[in-house]
C-alpha cells in the first residue's frame, strides 16, 4: 500500500466487512475524543467549529443544533466565489444600478418641495404647513435606514433593497391621488419609513471590495446620494413652472419604477454570508462535500430570529450609534453639516428672486451645488491614490490605515465655513452679480461632500460586514437633522435681521450658519487626532479589527463568533482563546488521523488490498 499521507484515509470498496469495522472503529475515536472534550456537563465543543457557535452554557445544545457532524464554509473555501471576486466589469456594473437607486431615493426627498405651492393651493393649507410633507419624509427616512439595515446583513442585500423599493413606489400613489392633505402626510411617511437609503448600497461596497481597495466605490456611491438630492430641484423646477404638482410624484414613480427593474434584473446578491449558503447547499447537491453548510443553516430559523433575536437586530445600528464612539462622534459631524446645508439651500427661492429669477431658473441654480460635489469626487481620487500608498508603505500603523481616510477633510472641511460666509455676503442682489453667490455654493458643495465621503469610508473600514447598520446611524444622523430644520429654514431667513433694512437679513442668517459651521469644522481636525482613542473605546469595532488581524488583512464576512448577535461574548473579542481552541482542534485532527492511519498499515500489512483517496 501507498505511504497515507495526514488527512488522507484508505478506501475497503472491495472489502465491506473490513470497511464496517473500520467505520466503527472511527466512531469509537470520535465518541472518545468527544467525551474528553466534556467538562462537568456543562460544555461541549465541536471538532471543527470555525462559526464560534459553542460558546459557554451551549453544550447541551449540541445535539439539538444539528451541527455536531457539520463543518462550516469558510471564505477561505470560496472566496473566488463570493462578491470580492466578481470580476471588474460585473462590480462597476452592479454599482452603475446601485447608483440610480441611490440617486432615486434622494431624489425622493427633494423633489416634492416643488409640490409644495400647488398642494396648498389645492387642499388649503399654508405653505409651511405643506412643507410638512417634505419633513416627515425625511424624519422617517432617517428611521428607515436605520431599521432595514441589520435585516440586509441577516437576509441579504437584493431582497431587503427590492422590498424596500417596491413599497416605496407603492406609497408615492396616496401621495399622487389623494383625497385630503392627511393622505400626503401618510403617504410621504409610510415612503419615507421604507426607504433603505444609504446604508444599504453602502454596506454592498464592503460586500465586494477590501478595505484596502475600496475607496474609488465608496466615492462613487457618496456622489450618487448627495447628486440625488440636487437632481430633485433641478428637475422640479421645470415641473413646478409648466405641469401640474401631481406630476412631481409620478415623475419619482416613474423613476423608482424604472430603477426597480434594473436592481431585479442586473444586480445579484453580495452579501458573503447569503452566498456562502448558497455555495454549500450547492456542493452538497453535487456531492462535493456532503458535510459543509453555510453560516446561517448552522442555527435554526427559528432561533435565529426569535423575537429576543429579532428585537436585537432592530436595536444593533441605534446601539451602534449609542455605544460606538466612532459612530457616534462621526455620523453627528456628518448630520450637523448636513442640517446647516439642507437650511444654506432653503434660501435659495429667497436669494435668486433678488435678481428676477423665473421658477426654473431657480431649480437650474441648484446646477452650481452639483458642480462642487463633482469638483470634491474628482478632488478625492489622488487623494486615494496617495492614501493607497501610504497603507501599503505602513501596514502596520493603524494610524494610517484608519485616519488616514480623513487627511483630504482636513483641507477640504474649512470649505464649508468659506463658502457660508462668501455666500452670506453676495446674495443680498443687484448690484452684485449672482454668479458670486452661486461660486460660494460650489464652495459649500466641495465640504459636504468631503465630510459625507471621509466619514463614511471611515466607518466601512472599521466596521466591514456591518458597515450597513454602523452607517445607518450616519444615515439616520443626517437626515433627522434636516427634516427637523425643515420646518424653520424658511422663517429663519425671512426673520433674522429683518428690521435691518434692504435685504441684509439674508446675509445675516448665512452668517449665522458660518459661526456654527466654524466650530463645527474644528471638531474634524480633533476627531483626526483623536481617532485611535475612539477606536479603543469603540468595542464592535475592536473585534472586527482582531478579526481582520487574525485573517491576514481580510475582513470577514462576520464576526468569528457567528455574527453580530453574539459579538458581546468573549468569544468574539478574544483572539488568543480562538487560537487556543483552533489549536486544541488541530491536535485532535492529528490524533484522530494518526489513530486511524495505525489501524490501516495493521489491516493492510494482513494483506488486505486498499485504494488511497482523500477524504
Amino acid at each position: 500500500m501507498a505511504g497515507l499521507r495526514p488527512g488522507e484515509t484508505p478506501s475497503f470498496d472491495n472489502n465491506p466487512q473490513i470497511a464496517a469495522e473500520i467505520n466503527r472503529e472511527k466512531t469509537d475515536a470520535t465518541n472518545e475524543d468527544n467525551s474528553s472534550d466534556l467538562s462537568d456537563n456543562t460544555r461541549a465543543e465541536p471538532r471543527d467549529d470555525p462559526s464560534g457557535a459553542f460558546k459557554d452554557g451551549e453544550g447541551a445544545k449540541l445535539d439539538k443544533r444539528g451541527t455536531y457532524d457539520k463543518i462550516e464554509i469558510t471564505e477561505e473555501d470560496c472566496y473566488d466565489e463570493l462578491g470580492y471576486g466578481f470580476s471588474t466589469a460585473k462590480k462597476w456594473t452592479i454599482l452603475s444600478i446601485v447608483f440610480l437607486v441611490q440617486v432615486s431615493m434622494n431624489f425622493n426627498t427633494s423633489l416634492y418641495s416643488n409640490a409644495v405651492h400647488g398642494i396648498s393651493e389645492e387642499f388649503g393649507v399654508s405653505a409651511q404647513a405643506a412643507r410638512c410633507g417634505a419633513m416627515i419624509f425625511l424624519v422617517t427616512y432617517a428611521f428607515g435606514c436605520e431599521l432595514w439595515a441589520p435585516w440586509s446583513e441577516e437576509f441579504g442585500r437584493k431582497p431587503v433593497l427590492q422590498a424596500s423599493l417596491f413599497l416605496v413606489n407603492i406609497w408615492q400613489l396616496p401621495v399622487a391621488l389623494p383625497p385630503n392633505f392627511a393622505t400626503i402626510l401618510v403617504g410621504r411617511a409610510l415612503g419615507g419609513f421604507s426607504t433603505a437609503g444609504g446604508s444599504v448600497t453602502l454596506g454592498m461596497v464592503a460586500d465586494m471590495w477590501e478595505a484596502d481597495t475600496q475607496q474609488y466605490a465608496v466615492a462613487f456611491i457618496v456622489f450618487s446620494s448627495v447628486g440625488g438630492s440636487v437632481l430633485g430641484p433641478i428637475v422640479g423646477g421645470f415641473v413646478e413652472q409648466f405641469l401640474a404638482w401631481r406630476w412631481n410624484i409620478w415623475i419619482q414613480l416613474i423613476f423608482g419604477g424604472a430603477v426597480q427593474i434594473a436592481h431585479l434584473l442586473l444586480v445579484p446578491e453580495t452579501r458573503s454570508t447569503i452566498m456562502m449558503d448558497r455555495i454549500a447547499k450547492k456542493r452538497r447537491k453535487n456531492g462535493e462535500d456532503p458535510n459543509i453548510y453555510g453560516p446561517n443553516e448552522l442555527e435554526p430559523f427559528r432561533e435565529r430570529f426569535s423575537m429576543k433575536e429579532t428585537i436585537s437586530i432592530w436595536l444593533r445600528p441605534f446601539r451602534m450609534f449609542v455605544t460606538e464612539p466612532i459612530v457616534l462622534v462621526l455620523s453627528l459631524l456628518s448630520g450637523f453639516s448636513d442640517a446647516l446645508i439642507f437650511m444654506f439651500i432653503q434660501s435659495f427661492a429667497l436669494v435668486y428672486e433678488l435678481w428676477d429669477f423665473s421658477i426654473f431658473a431657480v431649480g437650474l441654480s441648484f446646477i452650481a451645488i452639483g458642480i462642487g460635489y463633482f469638483i470634491a469626487w474628482a478632488s478625492f481620487i489622488p487623494a486615494i491614490k496617495r492614501n493607497i500608498r501610504q497603507r501599503a508603505k505602513f501596514p502596520d500603523d493603524e494610524r494610517v490605515q484608519y485616519e488616514s481616510r480623513l487627511w483630504w477633510l482636513l483641507w477640504t472641511a474649512p470649505c464649508l465655513p468659506i463658502g457660508l460666509i462668501i455666500f452670506a455676503w453676495t446674495s443680498t442682489g443687484p448690484p452684485l452679480h449672482w454668479i458670486g453667490s452661486m461660486i460660494a455654493a460650489a464652495i459649500v458643495g466641495i465640504a459636504n461632500y468631503a465630510i459625507y465621503m471621509a466619514t463614511i469610508d471611515y466607518m466601512i473600514c472599521a466596521y466591514g460586514p456591518y458597515s450597513a447598520s454602523a452607517c445607518g446611524g450616519n444615515g439616520w444622523a443626517r437626515d433627522f437633522l434636516a427634516g427637523v430644520l425643515t420646518l424653520p429654514a424658511t422663517p429663519f431667513y425671512t426673520n433674522i435681521g429683518k428690521d435691518a433694512g434692504g435685504n441684509k437679513h439674508l446675509a445675516y442668517a448665512s452668517t449665522i450658519l458660518f459661526c456654527i459651521a466654524t466650530i463645527l469644522v474644528l471638531a474634524v481636525y480633533v476627531i483626526y487626532w483623536k481617532g485611535p482613542e475612539l477606536r479603543k473605546r469603540s468595542p464592535f469595532a475592536q473585534q472586527l479589527a482582531d478579526a481582520r488581524t487574525d485573517n491576514e488583512g481580510r475582513r470577514l464576512s462576520y464576526i468569528p463568533s457567528g455574527d453580530a448577535r453574539r459579538a458581546s461574548s468573549a468569544w468574539g473579542g478574544n483572539a488568543s482563546r480562538r487560537q487556543s481552541y483552533a489549536e486544541s482542534t488541530d491536535a485532535r485532527r492529528r490524533s484522530t488521523a494518526a489513530r486511524i492511519e495505525k489501524q490501516t498499515r495493521r489491516r493492510s500489512q494482513a494483506g488486505v488490498a486498499t485504494q488511497d483517496h482523500a477524504v
